[in-house]
């Protein structure tokens, strides 16, 4: 894929909570750097393929004053990247108070998860003021800065308004979450601030065209005389692009991750572990958001219901650890333990164990393994941005073709096609468990039809071509035409279909 426009002057730079790597200190008094994992680097490294960035960001540590030219200077030449340093105590606050614990869950629509300390938000506020302080010396004209994510949400209009002599520069702001319906967003700490912040942008890009016409209702709601057109706003005498661009991940990747000696291992592994057993997926954050406790409960009432495949399937679920210092997820990982240990307790044989449960993060090439050993993924969750777990497991089921199940509450529901999808709503449980049975008997060829449907859209939509398509926008102010991106409501199709109970919140 070409670069974006060579006539392009300036430069772009890439700004995040956090740094691409993981900064850990050694004993002799050096730091060990390696590449962390997630959904934005993975779909940075994707852009880096065509475009050349610098990334600003917290190393994740703090580092005393004697150490903070060491690493500067390391992570300038060997990554590109402008750590910037935050006390212990300000992060906590910052990151796993305000960030996590109240604009999460209301991003999310769950303002019952939500806590609230005053010193959070202050902490808030002075984090997204420092990463400024930090930025301005880097910025030059015409240069483009693309800010990602809720951590930052007050950044750009910091920037915007610390930066009027800057000739030509541009601003965007990408959202990894949903943006919640205006009933919702209304609630938000900072929700005038956060809108007068985001309209200091050029462009402001979703993973979905719903979250995008959520927070042009909302900006409408909060701000008065703000003026929408289909994909724009206008306030204070500027426009303002405002767009669906799903992220996408780079499927070549993954399927090499597969052929690594060490991935085929783990494969034959696996294969033999659960020889003559079918196996259901979940690869999930150990997050409320991502329905875990409601996979349980359908899997039990499956089992429950179909005796017959006792000791022929299989659930392994792996829980990545997230925000464990906080209370919310300690309750959240409790409830979690039980469900399994019920489940297994009421169906397990001395041969049979039918929830093989892991509370770790895995290496690359196990989940690989992992994804193409499977012959259902199942993602459940109760309100998600978009989720790549989805992609990452169709990118690995080359020779399986196994099925996608998926929540009718996830965002990749507006970017893959429905059809070649099993959805459900993961509230229902008695059609969750009915879901999980249509799943394991669907035939071969069904499998293979709608494997390749996903495909298509996994191979096409790629990560370089998420990041290339918002920066081509920053630079033209207009949404490049012809670039195959998913822009159609697939739920509303689908739900034109479905009965009103499976498309609303129905207590199991």
């Amino acid at each position: 894929m070409d670069g974006i426009d060579p006539d392009f002057e300036g430069r772009v730079l890439v700004v995040a909570n956090r740094l691409p790597m993981t900064i850990k200190p050694k004993d002799d008094g050096e730091f060990e750097y390696s590449i962390s994992s997630g959904g934005l680097v993975a779909g940075m490294k994707g852009l880096a393929k065509v475009v050349d960035f610098k990334w600003f960001g917290w190393p994740g540590i703090e580092v005393h004053r004697n150490d903070k030219d060491k690493v500067r200077l390391h992570l300038a030449d060997n990554f590109n990247a402008v750590p910037i340093f935050l006390s212990n105590d300000l992060a906590e606050k910052h990151y796993n108070g305000f960030s996590n614990s109240i604009l999460w869950p209301l991003l999310h629509r769950m303002p019952e998860k939500a806590g609230s300390e005053t010193d959070w938000s202050k902490a808030y506020q002075e984090v997204n003021e420092i990463f400024a302080d930090n930025i301005l010396p880097y910025v030059e004209d015409n240069d483009m800065i693309w800010v990602h994510d809720y951590h930052l949400l007050l950044l750009p209009g910091i920037l915007r308004d610390r930066l009027k002599k800057k000739k030509n520069l541009k601003i965007g702001f990408f959202l990894h979450t949903p943006f919640p319906t205006e009933d919702y967003f209304t609630i938000l700490p900072f929700r005038e601030e956060i809108c007068k912040s985001l309209l200091m942008c050029d462009v402001v890009g979703f993973h979905t065209n719903q979250y995008a016409k959520d927070f042009l209702d909302s900006a409408r709601i909060v701000l008065p005389g703000v003026a929408r057109s289909p994909m724009d706003l206008h306030w204070a005498g500027r426009r303002v692009l405002v767009h669906g661009f799903p992220l996408g991940i780079e499927a070549d990747e993954w399927r090499e991750k597969l052929e690594t000696e060490a991935a085929q291992s783990e494969l034959a592994s696996i294969q033999q572990q659960f020889k003559g057993q079918k196996i259901l997926l979940g690869v999930d954050r150990l997050d409320y958001i991502k329905g875990i406790p409601q996979k349980l409960q359908a899997f039990d009432r499956f089992l429950t219901e179909h005796p017959e495949w006792v000791g022929k399937v299989v659930l392994i679920q792996l829980a990545i650890p997230t925000r464990a210092d906080v209370d919310t997820y300690r309750v959240l990982r409790e409830e979690v333990e039980q469900l399994v240990g019920r489940v297994n307790g009421k169906h397990a044989t001395f041969k049979y164990t039918p929830v093989h449960y892991l509370y770790r993060s895995i290496k690359p090439d196990l989940l690989s393994a992992l994804y193409a050993a499977a012959d259902v993924c199942v993602i459940s969750s109760v309100r998600d941005g978009l989720n790549l777990v989805s992609y990452e497991y169709v990118a690995c089921q080359g020779k399986k073709k196994g099925v996608m199940m998926m929540s009718n509450y996830v965002g990749a529901m507006k970017t893959l096609p429905p059809s070649s999808m099993v959805v459900f709503n993961p509230w229902d449980t008695l059609r969750f468990a009915e879901k999980i049975n249509q799943a394991l008997n669907m035939g071969e060829e069904e499998r293979e039809k709608r494997y390749k449907e996903i495909m298509k859209i996994v191979d096409t939509w790629t990560s370089a071509k998420w990041g290339k398509i918002f920066l081509e926008t920053m630079m033209e102010g207009e949404i490049p035409k012809n670039v195959g991106m998913p822009d159609r409501d697939p739920l509303e199709e689908w739900q034109s279909d479905v009965p009103d109970s499976e498309t609303g919140k129905v207590e199991p």
